[in-house]
């Protein structure tokens, strides 16, 4: 039997289905989590063969333990996985030292985790990317702001999401920067004038996706997050051609084999020079796991699947025979609190009931980047998908 190690099992709570689906396949899963046993949701202590609580994840030498309790208990550890982009590094330095050869080692790390390194393997796939410049002193950042042309980006060279991303429109806002910006790396880029599309998938172990999806976002999370604004993106119904044979490109470029992954693109909105034409795609950066929030959930909706079957029957067997039942677009729409809409809920639900599929509160630990009132519902055409957009999003 496989020994399958997954971290914080109970976040997202979601999360429960990669557990049950690894247990329904015949593999023993083992949990490692600070939330206590009394705690986790039942469906999730069903899907455990047996879980490791330690009083705090962040403790590597707790967890550690954790891990060497599991090898001694039940032999050779097959996985171990958070398919959560906080712990990547984690996993990664666990898998290591335990020799777990299945996923990314410590080694790998830099290029999956540093939007700078990123750069040189989208090039390798023959992707172009942004120029940029890591910050280490005002007077070089001026410089280069005043290569490109203000506005310029700026984000930690490792971060997650658009923690601690802002736009700085002139020389008062670098100054500003300069003045207030903590100590962790900073990559600074030329402004791209496009919206975000993604390539997610499904990767077996021979580096081949045997499920592909993506998202488009019209709004700009680094904006939500800095504005207080809503959240908008939907799955597509059907993927591009161009950005499927995109997105393989870069897993070939990446070495991306056994894992579930959400590969962010800017498609152009107009021509900017040395970058490319409109509706070119522009390399944005990688993520090695799936897209956050409920988007695995929303990705079941669109196509009529299972995707914590798929990935689980990938980990066991390399390859799944779950089909996909249909085609639409699944949107989101993450309200903010204190705003005025024009459609109040009833309203929303009397109008879009029957192609709601998740209403509800967004946990506090997501609504930085999601809100605070979600509604995710199935849209079949271009302009139902328009106008859903337009009632939920109408202020007053």
């Amino acid at each position: 039997m496989k020994n399958f190690i997954f971290l914080s099992p109970n976040f997202p709570e979601t999360y429960w289905k990669f557990c049950a689906e690894l247990k329904n396949n015949g593999i023993r899963v083992l949990g490692i989590g600070d939330c206590p046993y009394d705690e986790l949701k039942p469906e999730l202590k069903s899907s455990l063969n047996e879980y490791y609580r330690v009083s705090n994840l962040e403790n590597y030498d707790e967890v550690f333990r954790a891990v060497a309790f599991f090898t001694f208990t039940y032999g050779k550890i097959d996985y171990l996985e958070s398919n959560n982009e906080y712990w990547l590094e984690r996993d990664a330095k666990l898998r290591t030292e335990f020799h777990i050869t299945s996923g990314f080692m410590q080694e790998d790390m830099e290029k999956v985790k540093y939007k700078s390194a990123m750069k040189a393997y989208y090039a390798k796939a023959g992707i172009p990317t942004a120029r940029y410049h890591l910050v280490k002193d005002y007077g070089s950042a001026a410089a280069f702001a005043a290569e490109v042309g203000y506005p310029v980006v700026v984000k930690p060279d490792n971060g997650v999401g658009a923690s601690s991303t802002y736009r700085l429109c002139n020389e008062d806002e670098l100054k500003y920067f300069f003045a207030t910006k903590d100590h962790v790396q900073y990559i600074m880029e030329e402004m791209v004038k496009g919206y975000v599309r993604t390539y997610d998938a499904i990767i077996d172990q021979n580096g081949e996706p045997i499920f592909e999806s993506g998202n488009v976002t019209p709004n700009s999370l680094m904006d939500v997050v800095n504005t207080n604004d809503n959240s908008i993106y939907y799955i597509v119904k059907e993927l591009p051609d161009k950005v499927k044979e995109i997105g393989r490109r870069t897993v070939k470029a990446f070495g991306v084999k056994g894992r579930f992954i959400h590969l962010e693109y800017f498609v152009l909105t107009e021509d900017q020079l040395g970058l490319g034409k409109k509706d070119d795609i522009i390399g944005l950066e990688v993520n090695m796991r799936p897209a956050g929030g409920y988007t695995p959930d929303m990705y079941n909706y669109a196509y009529e699947t299972d995707v914590y079957k798929i990935w689980a029957d990938m980990i066991a067997f390399n390859h799944s025979t779950k089909p996909l039942g249909g085609a639409h677009h699944c949107a989101f729409v993450g309200r903010r609190d204190g705003k005025r809409f024009v459609m109040d809920h009833n309203s929303i639900m009397e109008k879009y009931g029957s192609k709601m599929k998740m209403v509800g509160r967004i946990p506090d630990a997501l609504s930085g980047a999601m809100g605070n009132q979600m509604y995710v519902a199935n849209l079949d055409t271009d302009e139902e998908l328009e106008q859903y957009f337009k009632d939920l999003l109408e202020q007053c």
